[in-house]
């Protein structure tokens, strides 16, 4: 259509070639931008006769520069016609229909929960992928399980794959039990599960199917055998990498629909959106090649606002974001309190500290390139380890008390929060640590304290997390950040520590939010040790004054430092007069 006049193909192509502004069509003239005809037209002689809901939307949004969507429009059957101008911007998207509940769901949706469930079926009905990337604790499970319990509802005969980290699969399995009775749940895990054509008889006889990201790698060939009706990843970042075996397996799954839940959409860079993008809506963004030209330098390393806008309007309409302490999202949520706790160093860990510092300081002036790089990083953790402990540091097993500023510091606030009858979750990165502040504190406070980390078995994970939520369950709760940093929900807890720091702020506040999300009643007080006078208080600094710092820390990690001149490291590292407590 030509300003509402039917035109054949070859009708364009001459007016194309006439090169007027004003042209002659059916006995009307129409006032007419030879910029956007010819676009129309590279657009109209490249496109299939026959067009998916997805190729559609491609084009209509822009995504391959052929043309702006405000130069030409897509219409068809009403209810298409509503999904291009919804999911376009062209209309607002609260005219998404709200769903009704489903008859067996036990649990209140509160409003917004019903409105992303609702979106969810929305885009899954054109077979579109839709990434539900709430902030954590605002109820993506509920919202998925509704999701499945609704397609079932409608006549669904197809299990639905649900992949997560193992240390969260038996909570999928709660949840479900718990709010949506009826649907039929399978965790495929361990070393009985069914295999080959059991374990098809097996799906089939499901809703959901649940299974690690591990095994989805391990048995894809046996998963690849069943017909699913959809596929949703829990944690979904750890697919951002579109090279890994996880990332090539969840995207060779076939089924109609596909959901991606993560609290940190893009965790490092925008190369994280181009990876989920092409496990919810393949081909959305382009090629790598392509995306690389047109988003990721231009955002990445110009800083261009135009490339970022143009990348938030395409992927816009698949990724719903609500924050929690956004009080139009929800307002009964009690407050979460952040406090710097300063700790100062014993004497066994400034002497340990100014003896690494000072081999440090003579071995970079000889050093350069990868080399200089690793020995910065060896140096950090180095340091690290001491704030932490001389134990730590030194893999030793011998008596820890009164040794470390920090555990000291620890062990009151854990007393304090035990007489008051609270409970506590400690984040530290090290795996070592861990088993010392566990020991500690079991043998100090007389106190039974659980150690969570990579190496538990998921048996013995999933009991912890129960006992530690019951009424009369462990008070204490130890965490390695990497392995207790998503999934879990540990509400009973209102003091989260951060023992030893992490420097990301996305991994940081995945281990708050164990205990600051739905359930919780109390206020939640986090605790982020700092110890006074080292590297840790110097890097901290230079994160709350430095925006562009805080940046670099989401991308990189600790990586950043690794660039700062030898003269910066030395001043990073020096040991200050205000590290030694007075003893």
């Amino acid at each position: 259509m030509l300003d509402g006049v039917p035109v054949t193909l070859k009708e364009l192509e001459r007016l194309a070639a006439m090169k007027d502004t004003m042209v002659r069509v059916r006995g009307r003239w129409i006032a007419m931008s030879q910029d956007e005809l010819k676009k129309a037209l590279n657009f109209l002689k490249k496109a299939p006769s026959q067009a998916t809901a997805r190729e559609v939307l491609r084009a209509s949004l822009g995504v391959d520069g052929d043309f702006a969507p405000e130069g030409v429009t897509f219409a068809g059957e009403r209810a298409f016609t509503e999904m291009l101008e919804t999911l376009t911007g062209r209309a607002d998207a609260d005219r998404i229909p709200l769903l009704p509940v489903p008859p067996g769901l036990t649990a209140n949706l509160r409003p917004y929960q019903a409105r992303g469930f609702s979106w969810l079926a929305f885009l899954g009905r054109w077979g579109l992928g839709a990434c539900l990337a709430d902030d954590m604790g605002l109820g993506k499970t509920l919202q998925t399980l509704t999701l499945i319990q609704n397609r079932v509802d409608e006549g669904e005969t197809r299990p639905t794959l649900l992949v997560a980290p193992t240390s969260v699969l038996e909570n999928w399995r709660r949840e479900a039990e718990r709010f949506l009775p009826g649907l039929r749940v399978l965790v495929h895990h361990g070393a009985k599960r069914a295999k080959s054509e059991d374990f098809v008889t097996e799906a089939e006889r499901n809703d959901v199917v649940a299974t690690s990201f591990a095994l989805l790698v391990r048995d894809h060939a046996t998963l690849s055998r069943v017909q699913w009706s959809g596929v949703v990843l829990d944690e979904a970042q750890n697919v951002k990498n579109p090279a890994s075996k996880q990332a090539k397996a969840a995207g060779q799954l076939a089924s109609e629909y596909r959901v991606a839940l993560t609290g940190t959409p893009v965790e490092n860079h925008v190369g994280d959106l181009w990876s989920l993008m092409e496990f919810l809506n393949p081909g959305l963004l382009g090629t790598p090649a392509v995306f690389k030209r047109r988003f990721f330098n231009p955002i990445q390393k110009e800083r261009n606002a135009e490339a970022a806008a143009r990348l938030k309007n395409i992927t816009g309409p698949f990724v719903l974001r609500r924050l929690k302490t956004d009080r139009t999202i929800i307002d009964d949520l009690p407050e979460k309190i952040v406090t710097k706790t300063f700790c100062r160093l014993k004497k066994e860990q400034a002497t340990l500290y100014a003896a690494v510092t000072k081999e440090a300081e003579r071995v970079l002036e000889e050093s350069e390139g990868i080399q200089r790089k690793g020995l910065v990083l060896a140096t950090l953790t180095r340091l690290k380890q001491i704030c932490n402990h001389p134990a730590q540091y030194l893999g030793e097993r011998s008596p820890v008390g009164g040794r470390s500023g920090k555990l000291e510091r620890l062990e009151e606030l854990a007393a304090e929060a035990l007489d008051v009858g609270d409970r506590m979750l400690i984040f530290t990165q090290y795996a070592e640590m861990g088993e010392i502040l566990k020991r500690r504190l079991q043998e100090s406070l007389g106190e039974e304290t659980f150690f969570l980390h990579g190496g538990v078995p998921k048996a013995q994970r999933d009991a912890m997390v129960a006992r530690f939520q019951e009424d009369d369950g462990a008070r204490l709760f130890v965490l390695s950040l990497k392995a207790g940093g998503t999934g879990l929900n540990l509400t009973r807890a209102n003091h989260v520590v951060l023992f030893d720091r992490w420097w990301n702020p996305a991994v940081e506040q995945q281990a708050i939010d164990r205990a600051f999300r739905i359930g919780q009643k109390k206020n939640v007080q986090v605790h982020a040790f700092v110890c006074q006078g080292t590297l840790e208080e110097r890097i901290d600094e230079m994160i709350e004054t430095k925006r562009e710092i805080a940046d670099m820390t989401v991308k990189s990690g600790e990586r950043w430092l690794t660039e700062l001149s030898t003269a910066e490291l030395k001043d990073l590292f020096t040991l200050r007069r205000t590290a030694l407590a007075g003893e």
